[in-house]
């Protein structure tokens, strides 16, 4: 059942309704009756032994059923902040997604329970800390499958309440656990990778307004068009430094204040001054922008396809494989995929951030840009500040992401008796990229005002192109021009608010997609 990003967005972000189709309920249905007398006589992982590092001890047939709700119960254990319902119904579209491959030999109860909870937006109380993503995101996973059960407490209709409640007031029977259903509920990535699919949506948009924000400072201190040109670019065989140098050049193509390089600095006699009145070139994080966020556009679009691979993969244990008509004890649970892409965007996204501080600092340096009163000042020097405050806050928000960028998929500890003695901690490394992005979303809020403020002040708005102009005309409402010191934290809010709701032009319809 192949599902690529978009069409997973839609049903995550925009909650499109989610059905597995006849075709493949037949599938799975045949896939459980294989099992189900496959394992009769055999021992099979899971269905009648015991779990992780008492996997030798065998099960009474009588205990069959009780083994399966024991390990979900046992599991339920976590702790720490609970999963927002976003990420909770990432989570249930990506272990129905999985299961539905037919590799599980799920009964289709557990394909009906998860289409009925998502699609009535009923999201199981699923908690940030416990599962270490080796055999999988067992704890978080058990949450998941203890609200499909009908115990524990859901997110419905934004109210915390008892799970049995909501299922009896909706006339929803909670799931019969059967064979190996529980550890099939348990067993795999699907946490790690839902919250993967929602921060690779969110880091985006981000790059995106980056470019953005990025071409707007260029324009604004009216810096040369050739560190973004084809010409330039072309000749660097990287497809993110080449798409980010082209974006560029659409945002800026009306632009009355970016300047050509074969109309300046060249003196037709061949004589040269000892010292130019203007700068030949700009600092790094004005003229190397295709060089800086070329690489982490790619590292994402990487991060993408591996994340989306692993949605669409059957990472569960064991394996059921009919056409061999054989079952297959292996690690397809194990989370190094989707921890390693994570870890590479925790780095990604704080060297963003460390991109937008840097020409934040540029901004409000008046030694820096030759051109703005210090902290891009409008009342009297001295007795008014600026943006001081705010620089601070992009200042010590770009640190924490520094510290927070060390990778975690590193950061093994053997567990489970040592059974699991090599783990990916990849719904850790996930959840900790979650907060990169929302950090470096605070950084680009407190920097486009500075932007809008620096328009401001050099009266220039009769001579950016358009696209600057409407973003400009909408952090003007937002954040009106800082003529005296007031209070920040609202007008940051409020700008945060609107780059995680709204897109740059050029990209809008590839955004609602």
């Amino acid at each position: 059942m192949e599902i690529n990003f978009n069409e997973l967005m839609s049903v995550i972000v925009e909650k499109q309704g989610f059905s597995v189709s006849p075709e493949q309920r037949k599938k799975i249905e045949d896939t459980y009756q294989f099992l189900l007398s496959f394992s009769d006589d055999k021992v099979i992982y899971g269905i009648n032994t015991g779990f992780g590092p008492m996997a030798q001890y065998k099960i009474a047939k009588d205990e069959l059923r009780n083994l399966q709700y024991n390990l979900v119960r046992s599991h339920s254990s976590g702790m720490g902040d609970v999963l927002t319902p976003q990420q909770t119904r990432a989570m249930m579209v990506c272990r129905l997604n999985t299961l539905s491959l037919a590799r599980s030999g799920v009964s289709m109860g557990v394909i009906d329970t998860l289409e009925t909870f998502i699609n009535e937006e009923i999201y199981p109380e699923v908690y940030g800390h416990g599962g270490v993503g080796a055999s999988g995101d067992l704890v978080q996973l058990a949450h998941l499958a203890l609200g499909l059960i009908g115990e524990g407490y859901s997110n419905y209709k934004g109210e915390r309440r008892q799970t049995a409640e909501v299922l009896k007031e909706k006339g929803i029977q909670p799931l019969d656990l059967k064979l190996r259903d529980g550890l099939a509920l348990i067993n795999g990535t699907s946490c790690m990778s839902g919250i993967a699919l929602l921060n690779i949506w969110e880091a985006k948009r981000l790059i995106d307004w980056s470019i953005a924000v990025s071409s707007m400072i260029n324009e604004i201190i009216s810096s040369y068009d050739d560190s973004f040109s084809l010409e330039l670019n072309a000749v660097k065989q990287h497809p993110g430094q080449q798409e980010v140098a082209a974006k560029m050049r659409a945002f800026l193509e009306d632009s009355k204040l970016i300047k050509k390089r074969e109309e300046h600095l060249f003196t037709p006699s061949g004589a040269t001054p000892d010292q130019f009145a203007e700068k030949v070139q700009e600092y790094y994080s004005i003229r190397c922008i295709p060089q800086i966020v070329g690489p982490i556009l790619d590292t994402l679009k990487y991060a993408e396809k591996v994340v989306v691979d692993e949605v669409n993969s059957a990472n569960d244990n064991p394996i059921t494989h009919m056409e061999s008509t054989n079952v297959y004890h292996g690690g397809n649970f194990h989370g190094d995929y989707v921890a390693l892409e994570m870890d590479k965007i925790k780095i990604a996204i704080t060297k963003l951030s460390m991109l937008m501080e840097r020409q934040l600092n540029y901004l409000l340096n008046a030694r820096l840009n030759d051109k703005f009163p210090p902290f891009l000042n409008k009342g009297i020097l001295g007795l008014n500040f600026g943006l001081q405050g705010m620089q601070f806050a992009a200042t010590s928000t770009t640190a924490e992401n520094q510290t927070l960028s060390n990778p975690m998929s590193i950061h093994s500890i053997s567990c489970n008796n040592d059974n699991q003695d090599i783990v990916s901690m990849g719904t850790n490394a996930a959840l900790i990229t979650e907060k990169i992005i929302a950090n470096a979303y605070q950084v680009m809020a407190i920097e486009l005002i500075a932007v809008a403020q620096a328009i401001d002040i050099s009266d220039c708005r009769d001579k950016i192109g358009p696209q600057s102009q409407e973003v400009f005309n909408d952090i003007s409402k937002l954040a009106r021009g800082i003529d005296a010191d007031e209070p920040g934290f609202e007008k940051i809010e409020r700008v945060l608010q609107y780059l995680k709701t709204n897109s740059t032009k050029k990209e809008k319809t590839k955004l609602s997609n």
